[in-house]
């Protein structure tokens, strides 16, 4: 969230860092002097309690204009900061709808309010949950993406290997049936310790479709 304008990022007004208000020097026997116990307030932010935790939400929308961005609207406004959002328009579900995976961070205490403000706009959210995705792979695909159904093969990495996609950029200058192959750049989020089993649901899949990995960048180099 925004910083507060009267400080800067990471910076404490004088009062809840335990200056004296009278601008004298701080003495013994008060919070935070000559190594004296921290306010309480400091150590919790310390030990990183209102740092942001990654989650991911799979939601379903109607398919018509705007549904989307409705859906994302309440994140924003109640705290949430986006990462990644899949959009999959070839996987219908039963209910004839189009699902959608969010992946967003936000301080703990703000999650529980954000999927609330998404039920309250109509939402229908179908999982939630802190996925901690702490590490990414990013691997180039070459051959006949387009042809051989670009997003079946990012629904199958994802179902497959339980990652998320952060980023696509497409190479497909010559277009759907052409011989000449297009290339993709992925990046993959995933959860610490994970990465090899992503390359490895990455590797299986394109090997069924004739597609050629080159990998890995991990980290996103």
């Amino acid at each position: 969230m925004p910083a507060d304008p009267a400080a800067a990022p990471g910076e404490r007004p004088p009062s809840e860092a335990g200056a004296r208000t009278d601008g004298g020097p701080r003495t013994d026997g008060e919070p935070g002097a000559d190594g004296g116990d921290a306010p309480e307030e400091e150590a919790t932010r310390a030990d990183g309690g209102d740092a942001p935790v990654a989650h991911t939400v799979r939601i379903e929308l109607v398919d018509e204009p705007g549904q989307l961005l409705a859906a994302l609207k309440p994140i924003a406004e109640n705290g949430g900061n986006l990462l990644s959002v899949f959009h999959e328009r070839g996987n219908i579900t039963p209910r004839g709808r189009i699902p959608v995976a969010v992946d967003l961070e936000c301080p703990p205490d703000r999650f529980e309010t954000i999927l609330e403000a998404l039920r309250d706009n109509g939402v229908n959210v179908t999982r939630a949950g802190a996925e901690e995705f702490g590490a990414e792979v990013t691997v180039v695909l070459v051959g006949h993406l387009v042809d051989t159904d670009l997003s079946d093969t990012l629904r199958r990495l994802v179902d497959g290997s339980n990652a998320t996609v952060a980023d696509l950029e497409l190479s497909a200058p010559a277009g759907a049936g052409s011989d000449e192959q297009s290339s993709a750049r992925l990046r993959l989020r995933a959860r610490e310790g994970e990465t090899a089993g992503v390359l490895e649901t990455v590797r299986s899949v394109a090997a069924e479709k004739g597609i050629h990995v080159i990998e890995p960048m991990e980290g996103g180099q």
